[in-house]
């Protein structure tokens, strides 16, 4: 008897731990400035939610509970969550956050960027979804701050709220735009940036990301002792 329960005790150890409830909160921050004309607006909200749809995307929000929202930003004073977070407890709620992603109306055109203040609102944000273990904010954007309070000076708080920053740049007329996110905008353990050469790229390149932020991690945890 004592063998039987030895063996089942062994089992049940070796088995890989449980992902936490919520182990991901996850703010999608989209760039509507005026740099953004309908067609680019489309293609991101579009490729967004196909995003969101693709099977290793869509598993990964779910057996991490994840908590997703979608910011819509641009100039000073302009930044506005336009879903709410939404709790993805299983397959159906991928599939309906994925639906309203691809309905999401814009609310702004012809502004300015303002990527600073995109980051004060996430980490204002996330205070709603403290209980999650990671916070993450996914911003996109296809220009240099022009307005509003610096990006980089935003890092010091975001990095003390335990909260990543990662971007997906798309480049077009300003040079250097990746570097320039590198260098202001990104912040935390592993943070990085998917480039987009293009907003025709866009729909693959968010794929990509989402898949990097949230396929590898559960991998990570499912992993760990």
């Amino acid at each position: 008897m004592r063998a039987v329960f030895a063996l089942l005790l062994a089992g049940l150890l070796s088995r890989p731990a449980p992902v936490a409830a919520c182990d991901l909160a996850l703010l999608l921050a989209v760039d509507v400035s005026g740099s953004v004309d309908e067609d680019d607006w489309r293609i991101q909200r579009d490729g967004l939610a196909a995003a969101l749809r693709d099977g290793l995307v869509a598993e990964a929000l779910v057996r991490a509970e994840a908590h997703v929202a979608l910011m819509q930003w641009t100039g000073t004073g302009r930044q506005r969550v336009t879903m709410p977070w939404t709790r993805i407890a299983d397959f159906a709620a991928a599939d309906a956050l994925a639906e309203r992603v691809a309905r999401e109306a814009r609310i702004w055109r012809n502004f300015s960027t303002a990527v600073g203040e995109a980051l004060e609102v996430g980490l204002s944000e996330m205070a709603q979804v403290h209980e999650c273990r990671r916070k993450v904010i996914d911003v996109s954007g296809d220009g240099r701050s022009n307005e509003g309070v610096p990006p980089a000076e935003i890092r010091s708080r975001l990095a003390a709220a335990g909260i990543t920053v990662n971007a997906l740049v798309i480049e077009g007329d300003e040079p250097e735009l990746t570097a320039w996110y590198w260098e202001n905008v990104i912040t935390g353990e592993g943070a990085f940036v998917v480039t987009a050469n293009g907003f025709e790229e866009y729909p693959e390149r968010i794929r990509q990301k989402l898949i990097r932020e949230t396929v590898r991690q559960i991998s990570e945890l499912e992993a760990s002792p």
